[in-house]
């Protein structure tokens, strides 16, 4: 009886400490692994900024058509500026934000800042289909380069 109780309370308390319920992992990386490419990132983000670009214009050409496809592919293409605007702002928030601004950093408050921008810039994008909003976000994810640069070739 007392093994059954214990097994029991053990179950329980492996249950509310979130011990056996799934959970999914998605942000890369919040261990220290050593395997960084900061510059991939800022990489990656300014294609995500390059499909916001092409949906807000093709957004933009098909917002005055009423057929049915065009007005599909309006509904797509928003979709697809929210997703890419959204993995911007989840890789500055995730990746950069966590891991790599540090607040020992003698420029801590201007990489705060910059990276904050970003942050704004792409919620902008999310929130307008226009030109400005686009120049916007690729200025912000641009002036980030400068902190992350590619990796020297080795010879």
């Amino acid at each position: 009886m007392k093994i059954t109780i214990k097994k029991s309370i053990l179950a329980l308390s492996l249950l509310t400490t979130g011990l056996l319920i799934p959970q999914q992992l998605s942000a890369h990386c919040q261990i220290p692994c050593g395997i960084y490419d900061d510059n991939a990132r800022v990489k990656s983000m300014l294609e995500d900024v390059s499909t916001v670009a092409k949906s807000v214009k093709l957004i933009n050409e098909l917002s005055a058509k009423t057929d049915a496809q065009s007005r599909n592919q309006v509904v797509r293409w928003v979709m697809n500026k929210e997703k890419h605007a959204q993995s911007i702002i989840t890789t500055i928030s995730d990746y950069f934000l966590t891991q790599r601004v540090k607040p020992s950093a003698k420029d801590y408050a201007e990489r705060l800042v910059k990276h904050h921008t970003v942050i704004v810039a792409a919620m902008k994008a999310k929130q307008h289909a226009d030109d400005k909003s686009v120049e916007a976000l690729h200025k912000a994810v641009d002036a980030l380069e400068a902190y992350y640069p590619a990796p020297k070739a080795a010879h």
